[in-house]
């Protein structure tokens, strides 16, 4: 299989068609030795990096990822991930017993699982909007929320864009919406950052937390939470370390329990700005011309994948980021749940065709999806060979 050009900033095996990059993303050779870089300054003298070097390198990485995302860096902070976002905010907050969560059915299913559980600690109820499938507009999504907030709706948890379903829901809309009802929102935007422009500041979500290691391409381990400033107060992260009873004045509350929760490694934080450099240098039109590109390309090969299956799209046009999701034909009646479901017609795929791609179970089996992504190192004649091989699969 002929390697296509920037293919060659990634690490990935030549003779697989990645189509798979929302799962867990892939970094660019040049970060990685970036990070192999940092952790050999470290290892060289671990209590110097860790001790004295280590929080001015933070500050860089947190203002330029901040600029990225159009943020105030005081407002952000690094996590490992998104799942991690979600959850260090559930469990900082406060319910009372009556209390609903609202979530829709296409949240992502660890954290629909982390609202469950903080639901469970209170006493509190979690109400599940069901989308209509297919989505026939934005406005859909916006009524079928606002069909379920009541005057015991307390948070809304949402996905940006959704993992299932690759749906790029309308956050600003409902951020407004719920706001002037009185009621936060969460989002989950584990895919957003580098698929989506982002303006945290313009969205005004409560809580917003993103991955930095999908579509932005850094190293795994390496994504943010955002809370608004009025909200930090309420907010500790996941480990209470040394930050807590700090009596430093130089930088906020939120950023020392924030900063350090104890040894570890810093390497993929710190490389955030290297992954923007690096990725925004490959198109010269920049990080615009890359999400633009990467979402032209997701479009093209959905409207491959439908005619091929003679299917027709689930969401409008405008509501597709970098990934999209095609119908298939239904699988078997009752697949092991989520996160251990893994359809045959992937592993086939795979094996005999080389094709890394999910077959998700949606809305719920038997009914699948399959979900292509789309990055600059992918090219129309994968989605083509993807088409191919769906076709002698399911004849």
């Amino acid at each position: 299989m002929s390697v296509p050009s920037f293919r060659t900033h990634w690490s990935l095996d030549p003779e697989v068609r990645f189509l798979n990059h929302g799962s867990f993303g892939a970094c660019p050779t040049a970060v990685l030795q970036a990070q192999s870089e940092l952790r050999a300054r470290m290892e060289a003298e671990p209590v110097r990096f860790l001790h004295r070097e280590v929080e001015p390198l933070l500050d860089a990485a947190r203002e330029a990822l901040a600029t990225f995302v159009g943020a105030d860096a005081d407002d952000v902070a690094f996590v490992t991930n998104a799942t991690t976002g979600v959850n260090t905010v559930l469990r900082s907050l406060r319910f009372a017993a009556g209390d609903e969560l609202l979530t829709t059915d296409h949240e992502y299913n660890a954290s629909r699982n982390a609202l469950e559980y903080a639901a469970s600690r209170w006493g509190a109820k979690v109400v599940v909007a069901k989308l209509p499938w297919p989505i026939p507009s934005p406005d859909a999504v916006v009524d079928a929320v606002l069909a379920h907030v009541t005057p015991r709706t307390r948070l809304l948890l949402v996905d940006h864009v959704s993992s299932q379903t690759a749906v790029v829901m309308p956050v600003a809309r409902l951020i407004s919406a719920l706001r002037e009802r009185g009621v936060e929102t969460l989002v989950d935007g584990a895919h957003a950052p580098g698929m989506l422009p982002l303006s945290l500041r313009e969205l005004g979500a409560g809580y917003y937390t993103g991955n930095c290691h999908k579509w932005l391409c850094a190293p795994k381990g390496a994504a943010f939470l955002h809370v608004r400033r009025d909200l930090q107060t309420d907010i500790k992260p996941l480990v209470v370390s040394h930050g807590h009873n700090s009596t430093r004045k130089d930088r906020s509350q939120f950023r020392l329990d924030f900063d350090w929760l104890g040894t570890h490694d810093p390497s993929a934080a710190l490389c955030v700005p290297q992954a923007i450099r690096v990725v925004g240098a490959l198109l010269p039109g920049g990080w615009p011309a890359v999400m633009q590109s990467n979402r032209e390309k997701a479009l093209a090969a959905r409207r491959l994948l439908c005619e091929r299956l003679k299917v027709t799209p689930d969401c409008p046009e405008e509501m597709v980021g970098s990934m999209a999701t095609a119908r298939l034909p239904d699988g078997f009646p009752t697949p092991p749940e989520p996160p251990l479901y893994v359809d045959p017609l992937h592993l086939r795929l795979f094996d005999e065709y080389r094709i890394e791609v999910p077959i998700v179970p949606w809305p719920r089996a038997p009914a699948r999806h399959v979900r292509v992504s789309a990055q600059l190192y992918n090219t129309h004649t994968e989605y083509q060979a993807l088409s191919d091989a769906l076709e002698a699969l399911l004849r």
